[in-house]
């Protein structure tokens, strides 16, 4: 008998049907306490939850973690290589032979975050107190970012001792140039590719670039959000909480629309996308922008702290160039009454929320006063306390993880399993505060309003929670200040 398209369509469809009650009822199956492997997954690393590789739809979905920690040397950071082993570091060049041509470049990045990836010493401390809490499940996520090259060699450990010079650069010429493609978004999601046929190969935005030295190829990908993206999302590994989500608040922001990316932001030679024309080596051809390689960030207190104050006050120019407030309006102020106060605090420069990273860190907030005619202090809200925490009740703007429990997670971020709280805000958003304070009943002439915007790469509190005595002191920055005037209305 003929069998018609009609026919053949609906047995597809079934066939369909049927492959995918089948993952379903595997899904259920697996985490069901019933399952016969539940009972020995709960004790180890490959424990629940169960992350099934999608199988429909495969090219558009990204799960943002590594599925299959016996596929790879590296889990659960999702790098990989060329071929998926390991590398050896003499196919890597330390940065200070790529300073031989490109000497501008090298000392833009010298001094950076990027630089000091590895020897941040907040994060060495945070980095090593995960890797003794989860018996080093953490170890490759957290250092094959900080330190790609040492996880790709095998070199890295949380202490350090086996690592080499190469490896402690941190994030480096040979790791970003030699990234040849991506896996996905987030999680350390590239693939290094250092040599091919033998020889070093370096990639690149320019379609025309020659050394005398190394091997070049254009990549597109290295004038994209995309080459970021790899290491600014991170997702816990085993839970999925979305921990950090740089990229994907740019990538969902009005900014990929306007054609700004991360490059045009942070390596641009200040606030604001800026050309800068030059040449990226030593005889190259004159070029009409050469991207600069500070990757100025938000991070002023570690830059300081490790002895460049050029990055350190760069990043104080660029927070103070992502935010302005205004006032909106103030109301019932009369002698004895209650006067209410609204503060609009737009995000104007940041192509992300307003902060963004680190969540255990990364705070800002308004430093809100009330003062009489003659300078005197009548109301304030948004101090820091003498152990170097924000006042109760101020207006901040800032991510709270939790744990099971729903407890706050201050420091052990591998305990988080849920958001509580995400008052950040969206770019080209703002937020509206209010400020409610008593008016003294013998208060005449004009009310003065200041706030202060102020932002934390991370509290006092923190750093001395994790660092003891050794904790740095902690730089606030003021990113912008309002001052208004209010007329006290007859009683």
């Amino acid at each position: 008998m003929a069998r018609g398209p009609a026919y053949e369509k609906t047995g597809r469809q079934q066939a369909l049907r049927i492959a995918m009650a089948v993952v379903s009822i595997f899904c259920v199956l697996q985490h069901s306490p019933a399952w016969p492997a539940a009972a020995g997954a709960a004790k180890s690393a490959d424990s629940a939850p169960c992350i099934i590789d999608p199988l429909y739809n495969a090219g558009n979905v990204d799960c943002g973690v590594a599925i299959d920690r016996k596929k790879s040397p590296f889990y659960p950071s999702r790098m990989t290589t060329a071929d998926g082993g390991l590398l050896s570091s003499g196919m890597f060049d330390p940065p200070e032979l790529c300073k031989g041509c490109h000497p501008e470049i090298y000392n833009q990045w010298k001094g950076s975050m990027h630089s000091n990836a590895w020897n941040d010493p907040v994060y060495l401390a945070l980095m090593r107190q995960s890797s003794k809490a989860t018996g080093g499940l953490t170890d490759n996520l957290c250092i094959g970012c900080h330190t790609p090259i040492g996880v790709t060699t095998g070199e890295a450990t949380p202490g350090g001792e086996k690592m080499g010079k190469l490896a402690k650069n941190g994030v480096q010429c040979d790791f970003c140039h030699n990234i040849s493609a991506t896996i996905g978004v987030g999680n350390g999601s590239f693939v290094l590719t250092p040599r091919k046929y033998g020889r070093p190969l370096k990639f690149g935005p320019f379609k025309d670039a020659r050394s005398p030295y190394h091997d070049t190829a254009y990549s597109e990908l290295h004038t994209m959000s995309e080459i970021c993206g790899t290491c600014h999302n991170v997702t816990h590994p085993t839970n999925r909480i979305p921990l950090e989500r740089t990229y994907d608040e740019w990538k969902d922001s009005p900014y990929p629309a306007a054609g700004i990316g991360c490059q045009e932001c942070h390596m641009t030679p200040g606030p604001g996308y800026v050309k800068n024309p030059g040449r990226a080596a030593i005889g190259g051809k004159e070029r009409e922008n050469i991207f600069t390689h500070y990757f100025v960030g938000g991070n002023t207190t570690v830059t300081a702290m490790l002895g460049s104050e050029k990055h350190a006050r760069l990043a104080v120019e660029m927070l103070q160039g992502a935010a302005r407030m205004e006032l909106i309006s103030a109301r019932n102020v009369r002698p004895g009454a209650t006067a209410t106060v609204v503060i609009r605090v737009h995000n104007s420069g940041a192509g992300h929320k307003l902060p963004t990273g680190f969540p255990e860190g990364r705070e800002m907030w308004v430093d809100f006063r009330a003062l009489d005619g003659e300078g005197k202090e009548l109301y304030r809200l948004g101090r820091i306390d003498g152990e170097g925490r924000l006042e109760e009740g101020a207006a901040s703007f800032k991510v709270v993880l939790g744990d099971d429990e729903g407890k706050i997670i201050d420091l052990e971020v591998w305990k988080a399993s849920r958001i509580l709280h995400d008052s950040r805000i969206l770019p080209r958003g703002y937020a509206d505060v209010t400020f409610d304070f008593q008016v003294p009943a013998d208060l005449t002439g004009n009310l003065t309003i200041k706030a202060d915007l102020c932002y934390h790469s991370f509290s006092q509190a923190f750093v001395d929670l994790l660092m003891g005595k050794e904790a740095p002191k902690v730089q606030t920055v003021v990113m912008t200040t309002l001052t208004g005037q209010a007329e006290v209305a007859p009683p």
